[in-house]
């Protein structure tokens, strides 16, 4: 961030805060840290709250209107006392609930990334197999949120080329995960996460979803799966292995 917008912010008033959602938070805290590391790249002045609160989007889509609205309150007075004035996360879930339920400027950290794209060090990408990948597009960022372009020409400007499944973009088919069918279901949930897999046309996968990312990880033999952060970090990531998350009985 330049001097003058340092400036700017310090006169307005509000910090930019990064959110990654509970999953990414409490699961998969390198991924959290990878997000970290490329706003720091892209020179983002941003604040990130130890005392971290879920947004109520389960409590919500699982029909507990008036849970949501406490916890949305409490939520509301959380930020203001840190000052929120905009908010950068990796959940494409998390993404919809800020923006249409609490109404704050939110960026899903592919429009973060996309608008300051020249400031993205291409090297540090993964290597990947025929320098090719398939990117799976998460129904809360896709369908529900309209980003789909800013995923795919990031990638393009790793220098890689994407390979899509038969259905992408707004005709993506959901990963089997989200709506609770994971939990409730699982072994349709499996079903479904496994026929989107055999659809692959490539040995990479990559999605920008922390629960696409799972269900895709537990379900996966012979193709690679990546969360969006490490395609671009890849030869910078901490070496600690990343968790993986069980979120139903086997």
């Amino acid at each position: 961030m330049g001097l003058w917008e340092k400036l700017k912010q310090m006169f307005t008033g509000g910090n930019i805060l990064y959110y990654p959602g509970c999953l990414t938070h409490f699961v998969y805290p390198d991924i959290e840290n990878n997000y970290k590391k490329i706003l720091n790249m892209l020179d983002v002045d941003f604040i990130f709250i130890p005392e971290f609160n879920c947004c109520g989007s389960p409590a919500l889509n699982a029909g507990y209107r008036r849970d949501f609205e406490d916890l949305k309150e409490s939520n509301r007075m959380f930020l203001e006392r840190y000052g929120v004035r905009k908010i950068i996360t990796s959940c494409p879930a998390c993404y919809l609930m800020l923006k249409n339920e609490y109404g704050f400027d939110v960026e899903h950290i592919t429009e973060t990334i996309m608008n300051n794209i020249e400031k993205i060090d291409t090297n540090l990408a993964m290597d990947v197999e025929g320098n090719k990948v398939t990117y799976h597009d998460p129904c809360h960022l896709g369908r529900k949120g309209g980003i789909f372009n800013q995923p795919r020409e990031i990638i393009k400007r790793l220098g890689l080329d994407v390979i899509e499944l038969p259905s992408f973009g707004k005709a993506s088919l959901c990963c089997g995960a989200g709506g609770g069918l994971r939990n409730n279901n699982p072994e349709l949930s499996k079903k479904i996460g496994r026929s989107r897999l055999n659809l692959c046309k490539t040995k990479t996968i990559v999605t920008t979803c922390p629960m696409c990312y799972t269900q895709f990880k537990d379900l996966a033999k012979d193709v690679n799966v990546l969360e969006f952060s490490q395609l671009l970090l890849g030869k910078v990531m901490d070496k600690a292995p990343i968790g993986q998350a069980t979120l139903h009985e086997e």
